[in-house]
């Protein structure tokens, strides 16, 4: 790691150029962006991004949505096809081109935005076959969301796709009278979606006629769910639910979520070899005993989760502190940003029209303490060394995780040339003092 002054001068002088250029250009909502002293693994890798949308249909599903919570539960129950939106980011050929914008939604599901990366709509793919990323967002969201983590994960060697589950996004989670049939139908719904996108995925690396044929390698995939997205990865993982869970009272109707309880047939048969970890933020459901500590006890491969230590919609202490503490089957990690609420590292930067008078949403993206492009720049870099070491099998990466539990605790010992002191112990790719207010945090399979 280079010597903290000359880094930082560095990034403060290209901090106001970019800020010069932005000027130029008012309205841009950046998802890209990078703080001066962003750690070493938030930087965006080698790789040109090209990103591409997929539809697909999950043919002959329960209509959770349509089963009433008033009457009788139905002898058949209604099914549907399920539509899902994919956005997929991957590596791109090195002459890639081609419009860098997005059009979307802001949180109120009605404002229209324009974001902007660093990923080319419908470019060349690269040679080479890659790990795959599944990313699910929270409810409400949209496989936008992260879409700062997507293009960052993609330039340094990832196909990522993030999936727009129905019922969930901004623009279809009050499609029902009443309101919380879709917070059911998430529930019901948000493993099978990950799984369903993962075989359609699996489908097109083989497909003469798909970008993806031999682009991704679906066999070595890797899970990052936010707040539902975080549970979804859990109850993937073999994270059973509990009782209290199926019965939960704003939940899925008469009993549907009895599918992915612990000890059930189709619960155990539901975690698939190829997803060799999750990573949750925020991960929502402890805090509502959505599981125990046996069902927890069933997720079956290495776990990062980061959280806000004031997470005020999934809990802290007895949310996902607790979810990190009772997974006690794998060697898990947690990465806590101190005084942040559920915001920590997940969302992109709030968009400009989301903070003009009259509009709603704009905590839907803000931290009262964290800057969000910062939190996001953390996030990148440690789910980044999280899924080098466990999706490319790259063991220097364990150096950046491998940590003192409090980054302010570390010490900072340099030589004049940059190189470090045996007594350092500051977190590897922060610069001095760059750490603070971030705890990370190690329990072992059976502690």
């Amino acid at each position: 790691m280079r010597h903290s002054t000359g880094r930082g001068l560095f990034a403060v002088a290209l901090c106001l150029d970019l800020g010069l250029a932005a000027s130029a250009v008012m309205a841009e909502n950046r998802i890209d962006g990078q703080r001066p002293f962003a750690p070493e693994l938030a930087a965006y890798g080698d790789m040109k991004v090209g990103v591409r949308t997929l539809d697909l249909v999950n043919p002959d599903q329960i209509d959770v949505v349509a089963v009433d919570p008033s009457s009788e539960k139905p002898e058949t129950l209604p099914t549907y096809d399920r539509e899902l939106t994919i956005e997929v980011w991957y590596p791109a050929a090195d002459n890639a081109e081609g419009d860098t914008t997005i059009q979307t939604y802001l949180r109120d599901g009605q404002t229209e935005i324009e974001i902007a990366g660093s990923a080319h709509r419908d470019a060349e793919p690269a040679a080479g076959t890659y790990p795959l990323v599944l990313v699910s967002h929270g409810w409400p969201g949209n496989r936008y969301l992260m879409s700062h983590l997507g293009e960052n994960l993609a330039s340094k060697g990832y196909v990522v796709a993030s999936i727009d589950h129905n019922e969930s996004t901004y623009r279809t989670f009050q499609v029902s009278d009443n309101y919380f049939a879709t917070f059911g139908s998430t529930l019901v719904n948000r493993p099978l979606d990950q799984l369903f996108v993962l075989d359609q995925i699996a489908q097109m690396s083989g497909d003469d006629s798909s970008f993806l044929n031999g682009l991704v390698d679906a066999s070595t995939t890797g899970l990052i769910g936010y707040s539902m997205g975080g549970y979804g990865a859990l109850v993937t993982a073999g994270g059973g639910v509990s009782e209290a869970g199926v019965n939960l009272p704003f939940g899925a109707s008469h009993g549907l979520l009895d599918i992915h309880s612990a000890g059930s047939d189709t619960h155990d048969a539901l975690p698939d070899d190829r997803i060799k970890t999750i990573v949750t933020l925020g991960p929502w459901g402890r805090n509502w005993n959505m599981w125990d500590a046996e069902g927890l006890s069933g997720v079956s491969v290495p776990a990062l989760m980061i959280a806000g230590s004031m997470d005020e919609v999934s809990g802290y202490e007895n949310g996902v502190r607790q979810i990190w503490k009772e997974t006690t089957g794998v060697d898990r990690a947690l990465l806590t940003f101190n005084s942040a609420g559920h915001n920590a590292g997940a969302p992109m930067p709030v968009p400009s029209e989301a903070l003009e008078p009259g509009v709603s949403g704009s905590d839907h993206y803000l931290d009262a303490v964290w800057d969000t492009t910062r939190m996001n720049n953390i996030s990148q870099h440690f789910i980044t060394a999280w899924l080098d070491w466990h999706l490319k099998d790259d063991t220097d990466k364990e150096a950046f995780l491998d940590l003192v539990p409090v980054a302010n605790e570390g010490v900072w010992a340099a030589n004049d040339d940059g190189t470090f002191k045996p007594e350092h112990t500051y977190w590897k790719g922060f610069d001095k003092g760059w750490g603070r207010g971030l705890r990370m945090e190690w329990l072992k399979a059976g502690e």
